[in-house]
């Protein structure tokens, strides 16, 4: 594996690992191994040589939002009052901190802001927008879609 800028390049036996991972984070060494036709002691190395380079994260168990009440979809655009530094920090250390926020993006174009939010109902996301949303100082106006279905969901990266 070598580092080519910012980014990585991987054998085919890295990549191999790396899909085996994003399909199954829970593969002992042994199986990881066998599933990508190599040696455990081999794979293991790559595995920690990955880990290293920081393309291998910290790994997790995906949950299902609608299992566990939190079934409501909603995407939503925030256009802010300023563009100081100061005041994007405020608003995105705010952002960090809540719980809700599955994903939020700093966007070119008309909106700043581009989040999900995932709620119990509409209106406990209604709640979330009015009394947190709203009342932060430095948002102007925001813009919601409500998810009807989810088409595709992943988080594994083509590799």
């Amino acid at each position: 594996m070598e580092k080519n800028g910012s980014n990585i390049s991987m054998e085919e036996a890295d990549r191999r690992i790396l899909r085996a991972l994003q399909r199954d984070g829970s593969l002992s060494h042994a199986a990881l191994a066998e599933a990508v036709s190599s040696s455990p002691a081999s794979c293991w190395r790559r595995v920690k040589a990955l880990e290293e380079a920081g393309v291998l994260l910290g790994a997790v168990r995906l949950v299902d939002a609608a299992r566990v009440g939190r079934g409501v979809s909603v995407m939503i655009q925030i256009r802010l009052k300023s563009h100081e530094p100061q005041k994007r920090t405020a608003f995105e250390d705010f952002v960090r901190s809540r719980s809700e926020v599955m994903e939020c993006y700093s966007m070119s174009g008309e909106w700043d802001y581009w989040m999900r939010i995932v709620a119990e109902d509409v209106a406990d996301y209604e709640r979330f927008l009015m009394r947190e949303i709203l009342n932060h100082p430095n948002v102007a106006t925001t813009s919601s879609n409500f998810a009807l279905s989810q088409v595709k969901y992943t988080t594994a990266i083509p590799v």
